[in-house]
């Protein structure tokens, strides 16, 4: 048995540096990287590798003690990220959606865990957080968001805050740039981060609304993410192309607008002249509040 999972490994680890690395798209609300080539006949509005029927997926944590999950949002291409910590039951949720509540609740009471805190790393442009009606469901939630981002709640969160459950924690630290109200999300032993619209999997937020700079999303990137650990995993907010991981040490070597100088990333940044989010309108507005206007 040992050798039949020896030589089956490999394999597996083979097929998903390759799909890690194969191609590169643009969203609507956050750039990924430069171009994306298209079969013939396919819309240049319709990604034709995004896999219709993802929802999460999940992996053994490499800290002892951590129940990890990420999950996935369909319409946004949005990640949501459940934590917890397996002695105790506490738990965290990064970026829960709002179409995806009822899926993410059932999930942590199959699972029996006790949420503590629902945490935004920004004011999202293209879908409304569940935060909101989350706590209206679950007795004792806490939401938490950036006190730069101007959004209501329980928490306002500045750079070095620690996000407790259980005996685990996570630390922030504040990444400005695709809005001033940006945070990273970093585990205790930096073994993962989370980062939001800031850094993607080779690409970045995009910086030509809400506050957007490129210079300030520049810094904060190299200041703050790129001095983590080579191997810390980082997990972004969104994926257009199915990629769900990468490490520091990735993306500093191959992300290809961070690998610039900082004035060939503003010279990108500025002229992208890319259309707004579908939904900015009605997002932004909701998210504010915690995402309970008008439902």
């Amino acid at each position: 048995m040992y050798s039949v999972i020896n030589r089956v490994r490999p394999a597996h680890r083979a097929l998903a540096f390759a799909l890690r690395f194969n191609a590169n798209t643009e969203g609507s609300s956050c750039v990924v990287t430069d171009g994306r080539r298209l079969s013939p006949g396919v819309s240049a509005d319709v990604d034709p590798l995004r896999a219709t029927s993802r929802r999460f997926c999940s992996r053994t944590a490499l800290t002892q003690g951590l129940l990890f999950r990420q999950m996935f949002e369909l319409e946004s291409s949005t990640y949501t990220y459940l934590l917890a910590d397996t002695q105790t039951k506490e738990a965290v949720i990064i970026d829960p959606v709002l179409e995806t509540i009822d899926r993410d609740l059932k999930f942590i009471q199959q699972l029996g865990l006790k949420l503590k805190v629902a945490v935004n790393t920004h004011c999202h442009a293209d879908h409304i957080t569940s935060t909101g009606l989350m706590k209206k469901r679950l007795v004792g939630l806490k939401s938490a968001i950036s006190k730069c981002s101007g959004a209501s709640a329980d928490i306002h969160l500045s750079e070095g805050d620690k996000i407790t459950f259980g005996k685990q924690y996570l630390t922030v630290r504040e990444t400005p740039g695709h809005t001033d109200g940006c945070v990273t999300l970093v585990l205790g032993d930096q073994s993962m981060a989370f980062t939001g619209d800031a850094l993607l999997i080779r690409g970045c937020g995009r910086t030509d609304f809400q506050q957007g700079c490129a210079k300030t999303l520049y810094q904060s990137i190299h200041q703050k993410i790129f001095t983590l650990p080579d191997e810390c995993l980082i997990y972004p907010a969104h994926d257009y192309l199915g990629r769900t991981v990468s490490t520091v040490g990735e993306e500093r070597k191959f992300n290809p607008r961070l690998t610039k100088s900082l004035e060939e990333f503003v010279g990108i940044m500025n002229n992208l002249n890319l259309p707004k989010p579908k939904k900015i309108d009605i997002s932004v507005p909701a998210n504010l509040v915690c995402g309970v206007q008008d439902i």
